[in-house]
């Protein structure tokens, strides 16, 4: 600091002529001007200023020293300016976090872009739980409880976990109309990107036991490769609405069991504590209008907010509600219990039309 301080003393001596003048202009008295200067000197072993009673005047030396130091300060002050104009406009990188998603999160965020084209957006698509402060994320988008108290957090809107599965498995197996027909699934399984654990379903107060009791006939990271896998009629997966609503309203896939898979998903935008600059700002209350309606189911019911809900598909759902007499899957003619997989059922019936 007392280098820099040095140089606009020095600066303003040469703009000034004297040693009084620069005085008044910094606040200081003439002695304590000399001072600085004898110092500066002292330090780059030149003298910057020829001396007499009467006149100041720089040497060859202090005119190329001048000259380099005035662009150091407009370097200064053009930096002091930035810094006051980003204070009270949204501008600069904002580095972001959030996780792997369908397109329907990237409308929201392209939009963001356009509305404010000062700002860099440098997003990071993971799964893994990131550490928002070791690695230099300005915001993450987060699903389920917030865990660090260094952190601040706003809920941004809710999901829900569906069951879903393709017309064509559906055919070969009986239609599950209770929790416990899930045992006789094709169940296509999501696991955590940080431990490797399965994420348990939603399937009522006794989740992770149930959960427990599926058979699993593949296991992934992505919703995108649990998407593939249903429509190619492999069984029957749980995944995000978001992901499943397009598939779903085209007839690609069926809901199963969604009166007794009730649930609930909170996203946050959360940020480090004491820290919230106008990009951030920005970003937050443009992604808490845009990103709910993506979110949304669709039906024109409202989501219910949830306290506490830990981290996308671990979090405990709420209990089970009380069935309705709807049926999500229209029922065709009854056939006997199959067992899991398709090429299976066809043995077993080939057999009953043999006997």
């Amino acid at each position: 600091m007392d280098r820099i301080a040095g140089v606009t003393v020095f600066v303003q001596v040469a703009d000034s002529g004297s040693y009084v003048a620069a005085g008044k202009i910094l606040g200081h008295s003439p002695s304590a001007i000399g001072k600085t200067i004898v110092r500066l000197e002292e330090r780059l072993g030149v003298r910057l200023f020829h001396r007499s009673t009467r006149s100041l005047s720089l040497t060859a030396e202090g005119a190329r020293f001048l000259e380099r130091c005035r662009s150091i300060m407009r370097e200064i002050t053009d930096a002091e300016n930035d810094l006051a104009l980003s204070r009270d406009t949204p501008r600069g990188k904002l580095k972001v976090s959030l996780p792997l998603v369908n397109e329907v999160w990237h409308r929201p965020l392209l939009d963001f872009t356009s509305r404010f084209p000062d700002i860099e957006l440098d997003l990071s698509l993971t799964n893994r739980n990131v550490d928002l402060i070791e690695e230099g994320f300005d915001v993450v988008l987060r699903i389920g409880a917030l865990r660090d108290s260094r952190l601040k957090a706003r809920r941004i809107g809710s999901f829900r976990l569906v069951l879903v599965a393709s017309p064509a498995y559906l055919a070969e197996v009986e239609i599950p109309r209770s929790l416990d027909d899930l045992d006789e699934h094709a169940c296509l399984r999501s696991k955590s990107a940080s431990t490797s654990k399965l994420y348990p379903w939603p399937l009522g107060p006794n989740f992770v036991h149930r959960s427990d009791r599926l058979r699993n006939r593949l296991v992934v990271d992505h919703n995108a490769m649990l998407i593939s896998a249903a429509l190619d009629g492999k069984g029957i997966a749980c995944v995000p609405e978001f992901w499943a609503k397009e598939h779903v309203a085209a007839g690609r896939l069926q809901l199963v069991l969604e009166a007794e898979t009730e649930n609930e998903r909170v996203v946050s935008a959360v940020w480090p504590s004491g820290c919230y600059p106008p990009k951030l700002k920005a970003f937050v209350e443009f992604i808490a209008e845009a990103l709910p309606p993506v979110l949304s189911r669709g039906d024109g019911r409202v989501n219910r907010a949830e306290e506490g809900a830990p981290e996308a598909q671990a979090a405990e759902p709420p209990g089970k509600k009380e069935a309705s007499t709807r049926h999500p899957i229209r029922p065709t003619a009854h056939r006997p219990r199959n067992p899991v997989h398709p090429s299976q059922s066809r043995i077993a019936r080939h057999k009953a039309r043999g006997s």
